[in-house]
């Protein structure tokens, strides 16, 4: 990881996330915990050609628009549904010029979400499809996977605790996540 790419993030983090934040320590010990396990991956595959810096910077802000939710337990208190995040990090995101990172946050939600389940679920969010393509969105999405921003912050997931949690969203999750593990792990 680059002195570069950490500044990057935290002057983003710096706008956005005052010091006395209540969601600021949250957010940054859980989005160094994804960047350290999207750069394993990496490191670990460098058959995939991942752009490392573009996946520590992104990696970093892929949960920037948590604040404008209403996740008290996380210390946010915004107006929106904590499922919106991620499409409200990519606006943000895309403000700040960051037009790829931006697709990161609004495609990193469990394993990724189609405009059809959207329309189906009637989730609070805009009817388009929401899944990660690049190989860096694929790499950060299941990363993510298994860490939450709860009491057990820094506890990383296993496979299988991963897979239990996406259970309740289809089968289709559970299957999109072991593909994932085929492949990173």
């Amino acid at each position: 990881m680059s002195l570069e790419s950490t500044d990057l993030a935290y002057a983003i983090f710096e706008k956005y996330y005052s010091d006395n934040h209540p969601a600021r320590n949250i957010l940054l010990m859980h989005s160094r915990l994804v960047r350290n396990k999207a750069l394993e991956i990496a490191d670990k595959h460098p058959e995939l050609n991942a752009n490392q810096q573009f996946l520590s910077e992104a990696a970093m802000l892929h949960d920037v628009g948590i604040f404008l939710t209403n996740a008290p337990e996380i210390g946010c208190h915004g107006e929106y549904p904590y499922i919106c995040h991620g499409y409200l990090g990519r606006e943000i995101l895309e403000k700040e010029g960051l037009p790829h990172h931006a697709l990161v946050c609004e495609r990193h939600t469990g394993t990724g979400l189609t405009a059809e389940e959207i329309r189906k679920q009637k989730l609070p969010l805009p009817h388009r499809d929401m899944v990660p393509i690049s190989i860096e969105e694929q790499i950060i999405c299941f990363a993510d996977t298994f860490f939450s921003k709860g009491i057990e912050l820094e506890r990383e997931k296993t496979p299988d605790e991963v897979k239990q949690t996406l259970k309740k969203y289809g089968t289709d999750k559970v299957e999109k996540f072991s593909q994932w593990c085929t492949i990173f792990l």
